[in-house]
């Protein structure tokens, strides 16, 4: 896959998954805007990509202004020319139950990841459609956007809400052949190590070198950060132009399409439903097969 002569900027990429991104976007032939709000994993990021022949800057910035999102794209635009793929990745976790979230934990993910995603989408679309190229838009959804996750009510609530503006902005931006997609990753990173059903696994894999397990990578979808990064580089490139508002699934040896909410069940009464009414029906109708929520915990199989 030849990304040569296209820029990409990636949000919170020196390091885990953003890390990944860059590195391969890089590899590809791109020249990459490397963001984070800590300047020495920004810098050393760079190095590592020039390191390995590829074009890099830093800039450092914390997602979530306008400001801050005009930096990156005036970064990316003054340093090689153009824009052509936004990649938001950066983020933060503040995870704890409804009754114990504060409204800072609320605020805070959801400025980062929620406000972050727009105000870097919104620069990056003024910048591609001033071009008249078109140029692609990642942003990061997650299975807790698609499904809840118990403890993290502020990050699913900003996951949900990137996978619906994402399949605004496909419809919005399609006439200026501006695709917009969402990656729903799940991989060894600092964020899925406080799930304790994944935490031993990358303990091994980070401590040990351990492989992660056969049935973790096929079963699971659960693999590392550099398993993520050739979607990437695959929603960048000319090859994904008819890609459009579409979430896609990646992990270990998986990669799946989500579906997006859609009515599943329907009943009608003629004159409306009463509460009474309703409550008759419900369980013979729309109610027979209710929708599962929450992410399930990985499944080990039988030694």
């Amino acid at each position: 896959m030849d990304l040569s002569g296209k820029v990409a900027v990636v949000t919170g990429s020196g390091r885990g998954l953003g890390f990944a991104y860059a590195t391969a976007l890089a590899g590809a032939g791109a020249a990459v805007v490397v963001n984070d709000v800590d300047e020495g994993a920004a810098q050393h990021a760079v190095d590592e990509i020039r390191g390995s022949g590829g074009t890099a800057v830093a800039e450092i910035a914390a997602v979530g202004t306008s400001e801050a999102a005009d930096q990156l794209v005036n970064r990316a635009v003054n340093e090689f020319g153009r824009l052509d793929v936004m990649v938001t990745n950066a983020g933060i976790l503040r995870d704890r139950v409804l009754w114990k979230m504060t409204d800072e934990d609320f605020d805070a993910v959801i400025g980062v990841h929620l406000r972050g995603t727009f105000t870097c989408a919104r620069a990056a679309a003024r910048r591609m459609r001033e071009q008249g190229e078109g140029g692609r838009i990642i942003t990061a959804c997650s299975p807790a956007g698609q499904r809840g996750n118990f403890g993290q009510t502020n990050y699913a609530a900003a996951k949900a809400g990137i996978a619906a503006m994402t399949r605004t902005w496909a419809m919005e931006l399609a006439k200026a052949k501006i695709t917009a997609n969402a990656l729903v990753p799940v991989a060894a990173t600092d964020m899925t190590r406080t799930i304790p059903a994944f935490a031993p696994y990358i303990e091994a894999l980070e401590q040990r070198g351990e492989p992660l397990p056969d049935w973790l990578r096929a079963e699971e979808g659960f693999g590392t950060a550099e398993d993520v990064a050739g979607l990437v580089v695959y929603l960048a490139s000319d090859a994904s132009a008819d890609v459009n508002g579409q979430c896609i699934g990646i992990g270990g040896d998986k990669l799946a399409l989500w579906s997006h909410p859609d009515v599943v069940a329907s009943a009608y009464r003629k004159g409306g439903w009463s509460a009474d009414a309703i409550a008759e029906s419900w369980t013979g109708t729309v109610g027979s097969e209710p929708q599962t929520y929450g992410i399930p915990a990985p499944v080990v199989p039988a030694s």
